[in-house]
């Protein structure tokens, strides 16, 4: 699948926000190498953590959800951040003689938490912070970067309001514009489209309904959107708003438990005989979530295992399969931050902020995915994105890759906010 030449560097930013939005059910489990304590838990990465006493040490704080609603998200980014450590330090643990050791707080899904969490390890004189599956939470921490001066990299939240919030935040995931502009593949070539956005009415659902409106709505196409509360069970009301506004195409942007319930009531009110339905890949869990649908649905996607076949990749799977987990939507996510992490701190020290902040700008490197750049000028994580279908293998799903869109196809316009 092609998306229109004109459309395609603006579009595909919008395919990519609804494709992370994946419909995942919340867990509780926590990735490998958790403490008891998440509070208060500190990881030293590497083999050095039981050796001989490195040089220094570099303590990076990292805020993400252990538990609460996107508690199973939080699990994989973990996963991913000690992999892409562990891979960016030849497994061990240090750049150059520091020791890089990670202390580990759970933001429980609240951004009163994670902000309390970030002041007291800021109060310790941690100079990097990094983390968060949750958009309102990454706003909140890109606040307390710019307020005391530390270096932060946002992890899997999509929310495109951290890409160029200040000069001292950074992401290690893809943002809602580039989810949103992946949706390209699935338009049609004429304009005057009616889209509409069903979402949570949230951060997160909020950001992708401004995404595409930012994106196909400044192409022409009629933009609209059904907010749902984030507590709402029952779904059949919004899926007759959806009915009802006779769309020539709907974007689903989700995340949580009530997915299920979701994709069941817009089977059960023939939403997909109305228009094509277009929505993020979530994680593997939620594959089975969209039930006898699966095959109805256009899915955009950022991330799973087999997507691509490169060093970074073979390094995730290995890493997080010797360790008992599964690689999954959000690993590649806490990978990159490992990758990030090690560049900051072998190029610019690890207590002097501005030199990291200098080391990451325009840095160009190879993730799970491919080639990443760091735009130097809002921080923007350039990456390919991907369209994916689902097809059954017995009981189960299984993702396959239809096409990936290059970077600079998907690169979202510049932002103008620092």
């Amino acid at each position: 699948m092609t998306a229109r030449p004109t459309r395609l560097f603006a579009l595909v930013l919008a395919a990519g926000a609804l494709a992370v939005a994946g419909c995942a059910p919340s867990q509780s489990g926590t990735g490998s190498n958790a403490g008891s304590d998440s509070d208060s838990d500190t990881t030293a990465t590497g083999d050095a953590a039981g050796g001989e006493e490195a040089a220094g040490s570099v303590k990076v704080g990292i805020i993400y959800s252990e538990t609460g609603p996107l508690a199973a998200y939080g699990q994989q980014f973990k996963e991913g951040l000690e992999a892409g450590l562990d891979y960016a330090t030849d497994g061990t643990g240090e750049v150059d003689g520091t020791q890089i050791e990670l202390t580990y707080r759970d933001d429980a899904g609240n951004p009163d938490t994670a902000v309390a969490a970030a002041k007291d390890l800021i109060g310790q004189e941690y100079k990097i912070m990094g983390g968060t599956v949750v958009s309102g939470i990454a706003v909140a921490m890109a606040e307390q970067a710019e307020q005391n001066q530390v270096l932060y990299i946002s992890g899997p939240a999509a929310t495109d309001q951290t890409t160029g919030a200040n000069e001292y935040t950074f992401r290690s995931g893809r943002q809602s514009l580039q989810d949103v502009a992946t949706a390209a593949a699935f338009l049609p070539d004429e304009g005057d489209n009616k889209i509409v956005v069903l979402a949570q009415d949230n951060a997160f659902g909020q950001g992708n309904f401004a995404a595409v409106q930012a994106v196909l709505g400044a192409d022409g196409d009629e933009v609209t959107s059904v907010l749902v509360p984030e507590d709402a069970t029952e779904f059949t009301s919004f899926a007759r708003q959806v009915i009802d506004a006779e769309p020539d195409l709907i974007f689903v942007a989700w995340a949580g438990a009530s997915a299920g319930n979701m994709w069941q009531s817009l089977e059960q009110q023939s939403v997909f005989d109305v228009a094509p339905v277009v929505t993020g890949l979530g994680d593997s869990a939620t594959f089975g979530a969209y039930g006898p649908v699966a095959d109805k649905i256009s899915f955009l996607n950022h991330y799973f295992p087999g997507a691509t076949d490169n060093e970074a990749n073979t390094a995730l799977v290995e890493h997080v399969e010797a360790a008992g987990g599964t690689p999954d939507l959000f690993t590649n996510d806490g990978f990159v931050m490992g990758q990030m992490i090690v560049q900051a701190v072998g190029e610019g020290g690890g207590e002097d902020v501005n030199a990291m902040i200098e080391a990451l700008e325009g840095w160009e490197f190879e993730g799970p995915k491919g080639t990443l750049t760091i735009r130097e000028g809002d921080h923007a994580l350039l990456q390919p994105m991907f369209t994916v279908q689902l097809n059954q293998d017995g009981e189960a799903w299984v993702p396959e890759l239809l096409d990936t869109i290059p970077a600079d196809q998907v690169a979202p316009p510049e932002a103008s906010g620092r």
